[in-house]
């Protein structure tokens, strides 16, 4: 078995992780600061309501399992993943 040489796949998808959370922290974070408020503006992907009633439920009778997916992507964020890209390339 033939390993490639190279950088970590693994490590670029942990790095955009890492950056898409840090990101999203800081424009969090910098969401009450006026000239920076911009950063906190996004929009919601959800499996279910957003707002966690009325998600997807599957009664076993012994077992309920719930389950919901969201994500928010917000400018801060996108800043975050591209600045790990840019990382991720200097490495």
């Amino acid at each position: 078995m033939a390993r490639t040489l190279g950088k970590n796949k693994w490590a670029l998808f942990l790095l955009i992780l890492a950056g898409i959370v840090v990101g999203s922290f800081l424009g969090h974070l910098l969401r009450k600061v006026d000239f920076l408020s911009w950063l906190n503006y996004g929009i919601d992907f959800a499996f279910g309501d957003p707002n966690g009633s009325n998600i997807v439920t599957l009664d076993l009778g012994a077992l309920v399992v719930h389950f919901g997916f969201r994500i928010r992507i917000t400018i801060a964020s996108i800043i975050g993943a591209f600045a790990a890209i840019f990382i991720y390339k200097k490495l």
